[in-house]
């Protein structure tokens, strides 16, 4: 677990783990087995329901909150997963961030920047 959190909060390479780590094949290993389980949503999930009722609100939020960023792409983004955004006159992807009011992570979608703001905002539905 310590591995993967290296991995998230740095944002180094599976492979540039610290050397009193276990070997990063065997971290990358667990790490996608819970990702395909969906272990990390889950989780994520029950601290951010634990979170709202220590702050006295329900568990599920009545409301979200949506924004969105347009970031440039990198030369080594492929050209299938870019777009341009013609109001930022920027080449590259648009994430879109889903908060509740607490402004608690809800839903995180990454799309090429073409896609409108609109059209976006309909694929951060969470059932």
């Amino acid at each position: 677990m310590d591995g993967i959190l290296y991995v998230v909060r740095t944002g180094c390479a599976w492979r540039y783990l610290p050397a009193d780590s276990p070997p990063w094949q065997t971290v990358y290993w667990y790490f996608k087995q819970w990702e395909d389980a969906k272990v990390t949503e889950a989780m994520l999930a029950t601290l951010r329901e634990q979170a709202r009722v220590q702050q006295g609100r329900d568990p599920q939020p009545s409301a979200d909150i949506i924004d969105s960023q347009s970031v440039k792409g990198a030369d080594t983004v492929g050209r299938d997963s870019r777009g341009y955004d013609a109001g930022k006159k920027s080449n590259g992807r648009k994430r879109f961030i889903v908060t509740d009011t607490l402004g608690l992570l809800i839903v995180v979608v990454v799309l090429a920047a073409s896609v409108q703001d609109r059209d976006g905002a309909k694929t951060t539905r969470r059932t």
